[in-house]
C-alpha cells in the first residue's frame, strides 16, 4: 500500500492512502501540540486493532456475540533496550463461552498480520528518486531468477521472462504495481491480489500452482483489463476525454442514429441484429456512449474482425459493456496464447451456466486418473483434511468441451462452491478448477458460501448467473450431485504439440464454435506493448441478458449525471424535473447513486453510500415537500444500512417532521429536548433542512467539472495513461 505524507504546521503530519487520511502529532512534552496520537502511538494501536479483528471473525462465523469481549494490550518496555519489547495481549470472555471456543478465540489472535510481521522483521529500503509520482518501479517483491527458466503449459515463454515483461510494460506506462496479499492455505494452490498503488479501484487477482505462475496470471489479467478498458467500464471520464480526439481507441468511429432514432446502417451485422435486436426495440439512443456522455458525437463504435471472412463489424462500445463485462479478454506474451485463454474463458462460463441451470449431473473423474497429477492431488488432500470434502467432475459434457468442475463441501454451514476451468489440456483446466477455488480465501471465507436447493428457479433465476461470474458464488442445485451422471466420463485432450501448441489450440477452440454454427468476432488491442485481444460470441458469450440494452443499460446514467453532479446549482424548477425522472424510471430506490452516474464517490462520504431512496429524500427536503420527505425517511431508518452518524440525523429530522407536520404542536416546545437527544451540531443541520438554509446536507458541492471527487481523479489519471499511450501509438 502506497502511504502519502505530508508535512503540516508545527510537528503534525498527515498520511494518506487510498480513501484515508491519517494525522499524527507529538506529545506537548516532545514540542507537539498533542492535538492526535503518534506516529508509534499508531503503530501500538494497529496491533491491539488486528487483535481484535480476528476475534471478531472468529466470533461472527459461529454467532458469538462480542458485547461482552473485552480486549487489551500494554507493551513492557525492556530497560536496557527500549526498542525490545514485550506486547501483551489480554482477552475476557464471558462465562458461557465454551473452552473449545475459548482456544479458538485465543489462537485467532495468533493470525494477526500486524504480529506476523513484526515477527518476521521487515525490511526497509530507503532512496531519493527525483519524483514520487513519476516514479513508477514496480512494488513487485517477487524477484525471479533471471537465470531460471520455468516454463508451463499455455505459456510461450518462460514464468521469468512473461513476470520480467510486463512488469516493465506497466512500469513503462507509469503505472506503480504493488502486491497486497498472498494466499497459499494448502499445497500447490497460490492467489495474490495486486493493484495500482495510485487508483487501487484497478486491481487484479492472480492464481496458480506455484508464486511465480500465480504473479504471471495476475499481472497477465491486469494488462487483460487495460487494454480493453475494463477498469474503467461505467465511470465517467469527463469532459476533456469526451471531448477528444478519440475517447476508447484511436480506431474508433462514431455513427449517428438515423431517422426516429434508427440504428445506424454501420454498426453490427445481420448475424447479430438478430440476437441484439430480434423485435425491433433496440433504438440508436440505447446505443450512446456512458464512459463519454457525449450524445453529440453519436454512437461511439469499436471494429471487431468476424472470424469467419476476415470482415470488419463495428460494435457500439455500449453493447460490449453492457452484455459482456470482462468475459473473453485475455493478454499473453503472444496473440495466439491469448486468444486460447479468451476462448477458453469464453467455453468455461457458457458451459457452466449450461450445466448449473440445466441442473446436470456430472461424472465424477476416476482415482486413477487424478493419480496421475500429485500436485493437483495434494492440493485436494489440504482441503480435505481441514474436512471440507471435496467433488473432482469432467465437466466437458462428453468429452465436447475443455472443462473440469472441483466442487467443495462445508459440512459446518451446508453450504457448497462449484468451481470450474476450462483449457484445452485436462491438466491445466483441472488444475484451473482448483486454483480459482481458493483464489483470495481464506478457511474462514468458505463459510460464507450459499447451500444447495431443489428449487430449480433459484439456479436458473438470472442473476445466479451473475453471481457464478463475478466470483462463483452462486447457487447450485441438488440435483448436480447425484450419483447417477448424466454424461460418461471422458479423459479429453485438446492440446497441441509442439512449439506451435497455441496457434493448433486456438484454431482447435474457434472450430468448435463453429461447429456450434456460432459466429465469433475479435479486436486486437497492442497499443500498449502487449499482445491482447477481445472475443465476442453472440448468443454465447453476453453475461447479462440482451433486454439489459432496453431495461438495464449503463447509459441511463446520462438522464441523471449532470444535475446530480450539479445538484448544490439547481434552481426548485430543475430540482422538481430532476426529482420526476428519478422517480419515473423504476430505479431500484437502495441502488447506490455512484453505479447510476459512473463516479468513484469516496466509499466514506455521504455521496459514497447516497442511495436513489436518500437523494429523492433530500430533494424533497429542498423543495419543502414534507409530507414526502417524511415517508422516505422512515423506510431510510427502517432498510437503509448507512452509517450511525446518518441514522442519527435522520431520526432527529423524523422527530421534528413529526412535530412541522401536526398543526397542534410547535418546535419551541421540543428543541431543547431534541438538543439534549441529538446534539446542537446535528439539530442545527437538521433544522436548517426544515427551514431551507441548509441544502443537501452531507454532500459536498461538485460540478461536471469533478471538483473534489479525489479517487475519482485517480481513476481517471490511471485512465489518461493509457490513452496517452494510444495516441502515441497510432502516430
Amino acid at each position: 500500500m502506497e502511504i502519502k505524507v505530508n508535512f503540516l504546521d508545527k510537528l503534525r503530519l498527515e498520511a494518506k492512502f487510498d480513501d484515508f487520511t491519517v494525522v499524527a502529532d507529538q506529545p506537548i512534552r516532545y514540542k507537539g501540540d498533542g492535538s492526535a496520537p503518534g506516529p508509534f502511538d499508531y503503530f501500538l494501536a494497529s496491533s491491539a486493532l488486528c487483535a481484535a479483528y480476528f476475534v471478531k471473525l472468529y466470533c461472527n462465523t459461529r454467532n458469538i456475540p462480542t458485547e461482552n469481549i473485552r480486549l487489551s494490550q500494554n507493551n513492557i518496555v525492556d530497560p536496557e533496550n527500549r526498542y525490545k519489547q514485550i506486547f501483551k495481549i489480554q482477552v475476557e470472555l464471558p462465562a458461557d463461552i465454551s473452552d473449545k471456543d475459548r482456544q479458538g478465540i485465543l489462537r485467532s489472535i495468533d493470525r494477526c498480520t500486524v504480529k506476523k510481521v513484526v515477527q518476521e522483521g521487515p525490511d526497509f529500503v530507503i532512496e531519493e528518486v527525483e519524483n514520487l509520482d513519476a516514479d513508477a518501479q514496480g512494488l513487485l517483491v517477487l524477484n525471479p531468477d533471471s537465470a531460471a527458466r520455468t516454463y508451463i503449459p499455455g505459456k510461450d515463454l518462460p514464468l521469468e521472462q512473461t513476470i520480467a515483461n510486463m512488469s516493465g510494460l506497466l512500469a513503462g506506462l507509469g503505472i506503480k504495481i504493488e502486491i497486497a496479499s498472498w494466499r497459499n492455505i494448502v499445497p500447490n494452490v497460490w492467489s495474490l491480489h495486486i493493484r495500482d498503488a495510485h487508483s487501487p479501484m484497478c486491481f487484479t487477482n492472480g492464481k496458480g500452482s506455484t508464486k511465480e505462475s500465480a504473479l504471471a496470471s495476475a499481472l497477465g489479467e491486469y494488462i487483460e483489463r487495460l487494454n480493453n478498458n475494463h477498469f474503467y467500464a461505467g465511470a465517467f471520464w469527463g469532459e476533456d476525454l469526451a471531448n477528444a480526439e478519440f475517447v476508447h481507441y484511436p480506431n474508433e468511429r462514431w455513427f449517428k442514429p438515423g431517422r426516429k432514432d434508427a440504428l445506424p446502417a454501420e454498426i453490427l451485422d445481420e448475424y447479430c441484429l438478430e440476437i441484439y435486436n430480434p423485435d425491433g426495440e433496440l433504438r440508436g439512443s440505447h446505443l450512446y456512449d456512458t464512459n463519454s456522455g457525449n450524445v453529440e458525437r453519436g454512437i461511439c463504435s469499436l471494429p471487431f474482425v468476424r472470424q469467419s471472412d476476415g470482415e470488419v463489424v463495428y460494435f457500439p462500445s455500449n453493447l460490449v459493456e453492457n452484455l459482456y463485462v470482462s468475459n473473453g479478454m485475455s493478454a499473453g506474451n503472444t496473440l495466439v496464447e491469448a486468444q486460447v485463454q479468451c476462448l477458453s474463458e469464453i467455453f468455461e462460463r457458457a458451459v457452466k451456466r449450461e450445466i448449473l441451470e440445466g441442473e446436470i449431473a456430472l461424472p465424477d473423474v476416476p482415482q486413477e486418473v487424478l493419480a496421475k497429477y500429485p500436485g493437483i492431488l495434494a492440493g485436494i488432500q489440504g482441503l480435505e483434511e481441514q474436512g471440507f470434502p471435496v467433488l473432482v467432475k469432467d465437466a466437458s459434457l462428453g468429452g465436447q468441451y475443455p472443462l473440469m468442475c472441483v466442487t467443495l463441501m462445508n459440512p459446518r454451514t451446508g453450504g457448497v462452491f462449484a468451481s470450474f476451468g476450462a483449457h484445452p489440456s485436462f491438466e491445466v483446466a483441472l488444475e484451473r478448477s482448483l486454483t480459482e477455488l481458493l483464489q483470495g480465501r481464506s478457511f474462514e471465507g468458505l463459510n460464507d458460501l450459499p447451500r444447495p436447493t431443489f428449487v430449480s428457479n433459484a439456479v436458473t433465476e438470472p442473476n445466479n448467473f451473475v453471481e457464478h461470474f463475478i466470483d462463483s458464488s452462486g447457487v447450485v442445485s441438488w440435483r448436480f450431485f447425484s450419483a447417477k451422471a448424466d454424461y460418461e466420463f471422458v479423459e479429453w485432450d485438446f492440446s497441441g504439440q509442439g512449439e506451435n501448441s497455441n496457434a493448433e489450440e486456438a484454431a482447435t477452440l474457434f472450430g468448435i464454435l463453429e461447429t456450434m454454427g456460432k459466429e465469433s468476432y475479435m479486436a486486437v488491442y497492442e497499443h500498449l506493448g502487449a499482445a491482447a485481444c477481445r472475443i465476442l460470441v453472440p448468443g454465447y458469450s453476453e453475461v447479462y441478458p440482451v433486454e439489459d440494452l432496453i431495461w438495464d443499460n449503463t447509459n441511463k446514467a446520462l438522464l441523471f449525471r449532470a444535475d446530480i453532479l450539479n445538484l448544490h446549482h439547481l434552481d426548485d424548477k430543475q430540482l422538481e424535473a430532476l426529482l420526476d425522472r428519478l422517480e419515473n424510471s423504476e430505479l431500484d430506490e437502495y441502488g447506490d447513486i455512484a453505479t447510476l452516474i459512473g463516479i468513484e464517490f469516496d466509499e466514506n462520504t455521504v455521496w459514497g453510500q447516497l442511495t436513489v431512496l436518500e437523494l429523492k429524500l433530500l430533494i424533497q427536503l429542498a423543495l419543502q415537500q414534507f409530507e414526502e420527505a417524511q415517508e422516505l425517511v422512515e423506510a431510510f431508518l427502517q432498510y437503509n444500512d448507512n452509517s450511525v452518524e446518518r441514522g442519527l440525523f435522520y431520526q432527529a429530522l423524523n422527530a421534528v417532521l413529526e412535530v412541522e407536520l401536526d398543526d397542534d404542536m410547535e418546535l419551541d416546545e421540543y428543541e431543547f429536548n431534541f438538543r439534549r437527544m441529538f446534539g446542537n451540531d446535528r439539530m442545527d443541520a437538521v433544522i436548517g433542512s426544515v427551514d431551507g438554509s441548509v441544502r443537501f446536507y452531507g454532500l459536498t458541492p461538485t460540478s461536471m467539472k469533478l471538483e473534489g471527487l479525489d479517487r475519482h481523479a485517480r481513476l481517471i489519471d490511471s485512465y489518461k495513461k493509457l490513452h496517452k499511450a494510444r495516441a502515441s501509438f497510432s502516430k
